[in-house]
């Protein structure tokens, strides 16, 4: 009997929506991580990339429990003297809050050449509006 392997979909992907007002940001992270990765087909293989597109809207409001909002913090940095910059929750909504979505994702991803592919296919929003409707994505 010989092992069934699933084919890479190519151009053939499955678009989602994902709505992210008023949901813990860890919890949509699980969900559109494993969209991206095809953990929630029967076909999934780890090595083998069988996601779907993700399209995430309403990035501005997305929840953060307890006190996350003053307390948690993202770092970037520059790879110059005093290029290292850290930055409130706060700040980063205010400023980019699709950040605060991008690097929740990553970090549930494999560290790997799929993972990088993965992340391209991931598109976030701050508001309602999106520029896919063509694609007919499935709400999730």
């Amino acid at each position: 009997m010989k092992t069934f392997f699933p084919k890479d979909p190519g151009e053939n992907r499955q678009w989602l929506l994902f709505d992210a007002a008023e949901k813990p940001v860890g919890r949509l992270a699980v969900t559109i991580a494993n969209a991206l990765r095809g953990k929630d087909k029967p076909d999934y293989t780890p090595w083998i990339d069988t996601g779907a597109f993700v399209v995430v809207i309403n990035a501005s409001k997305v929840k953060l429990s307890g006190s996350k909002e003053e307390q948690k913090t993202y770092e970037r940095y520059s790879r110059w003297r005093g290029g290292h910059t850290i930055l409130p929750a706060s700040v980063v909504r205010a400023k980019n809050p699709e950040r605060i979505i991008l690097e929740a994702v990553k970090g549930m991803l494999p560290d790997n050449k799929l993972a990088r592919g993965m992340m391209r296919r991931l598109r976030v929003y701050p508001g309602a509006e999106h520029p896919h409707e063509a694609q007919q994505p499935v709400a999730r």
